[in-house]
């Protein structure tokens, strides 16, 4: 690995905006479809609420700006926007489940694989409910 590689940013890394957001639309189309989520009736209805577009950006926004990207993510708080949804241990799984797929699907590095799940592990607080 050279220099240059070894100092870029995930986001560079990733590929930048246009790759992000090709695996982003890929992601949340396999989210969307997926029963194991589905099951729960609160993730179903936010799912058929929310434009899949919309959501896209704003995922899309997300993990450009986590990654170190220019983009500033204008959406709620992973907390504020899950709250209500009552998101299981089980559901978390399947969702990362769905995350590891989809990375797998675009070839993503190991390397790069192990950083974003660390930060999709980071909102994990925000997101599943205790118990």
């Amino acid at each position: 690995m050279n220099n240059e590689t070894a100092n870029a940013s995930l986001y560079e890394r990733l590929g930048g905006v246009f790759a992000i957001a090709t695996v982003v639309d890929d992601f949340i189309d396999r989210v969307m479809a997926d029963q194991r989520l589905n099951a729960n009736p609160k993730v179903d209805e936010a799912h058929h609420k929310v434009p899949p577009a919309g959501f896209k950006y704003l995922v899309t926004e997300q993990v450009c700006w986590a990654s170190g990207g220019p983009q500033t993510y204008t959406g709620r708080s992973m907390h504020d926007s899950h709250a209500e949804l009552e998101i299981t241990e089980e559901e978390w799984q399947a969702f990362l489940d769905d995350f590891r797929q989809t990375l797998d699907k675009f070839e993503v590095p190991a390397q790069e694989q192990s950083e974003l799940f660390a930060i999709v592990e980071s909102t994990k607080e925000d997101i599943v409910v205790d118990g």
